[in-house]
């Protein structure tokens, strides 16, 4: 048999401590925080996806051989501009790697600005209207 995959469910991301991070993704990317499952296991939801955020060295999780917080490139895409999403970082404290900087989606040309998370994964604030 052979399938092809719909889209992306959600991501598990290891960081060093559960409740700076999504106050981070909360704060600067405007997710909704939700505790869930055993042990109250923490994601954020955005769109129909949601980030779980995993404790480095945390017990019960199946995962990467070798997850560690930092070692992650992600692209989330807004509705807003790429200047409204640099004014909004610079209000949040946010300091801005790059861009706006022209690049391609996975639907066509997009326009990014780069910041990094409390752990230091590359944070991509990606906009399709520029």
């Amino acid at each position: 048999m052979r399938f092809t995959v719909d889209r992306l469910d959600h991501v598990v991301l290891t960081v060093r401590d559960v409740e700076i991070s999504a106050s981070w993704f909360q704060r600067v990317l405007g997710m909704d925080r939700e505790e869930y499952g055993r042990n109250n296991r923490t994601a954020l939801r955005f769109g129909g996806q949601k980030l779980n955020l995993r404790a480095y060295n945390a017990d019960g999780w199946e995962t990467a051989t070798h997850a560690l917080p930092g070692g992650n490139d992600l692209c989330f895409v807004t509705a807003i501009t790429s200047e409204d999403v640099c004014e909004h970082l610079k209000t949040c404290g946010v300091t801005i790697v790059e861009g706006p900087v022209a690049r391609l989606g996975a639907l066509g040309p997009i326009t990014s600005v780069y910041c990094h998370d409390p752990d230091e994964n590359l944070i991509e604030i990606a906009s399709y209207q520029g």
